[in-house]
């Protein structure tokens, strides 16, 4: 069975989970450089199956695009290039940095861990993606 893969693109990084194979589960893979990220991607599908990327979509409190949101869609492009079968599917990004940081304050932990925006990205990759699993 495969898996789907959560994108949280950023800037500089990109924050990267997956789910199992069934589906059932969100776990935190890894953050790359953005200028790594498809060649991470590609590397990754030689031994485990995609059937979708879930990417988190920058939108402001009314759903209008932000400063981010060009970058996203050009990530966008590259994906449906590299890996044209393989759906994306655009999902609300709305908050999940802020929740991610939560979480890690939740978890106890350290301040000096937490400036760490690796990790940062991973857990908001994470959470688009048990969010989307909640609503399947």
């Amino acid at each position: 069975m495969a898996r789907v893969m959560a994108i949280d693109y950023g800037a500089k990084r990109v924050g990267l989970a997956v789910t199992d194979p069934l589906k059932i589960i969100a776990t935190a893979l890894t953050t790359v450089e953005n200028k790594d990220a498809i060649n991470f991607i590609k590397t990754y599908i030689v031994t485990e199956q995609v059937e979708k990327f879930l990417i988190g979509y920058p939108t402001d409190l009314r759903g209008n695009a932000t400063h981010a949101t060009p970058y996203v869609e050009k990530f966008i492009t590259q994906l449906q290039k590299h890996f044209p079968s393989i759906p994306v599917e655009k999902w609300d990004e709305t908050y999940t940095s802020k929740m991610a940081m939560q979480t890690l304050v939740a978890s106890g932990v350290k301040k000096k861990q937490r400036r760490d925006k690796k990790l940062l990205d991973q857990i908001s990759a994470t959470i688009i993606l048990q969010e989307y699993l909640q609503n399947l």
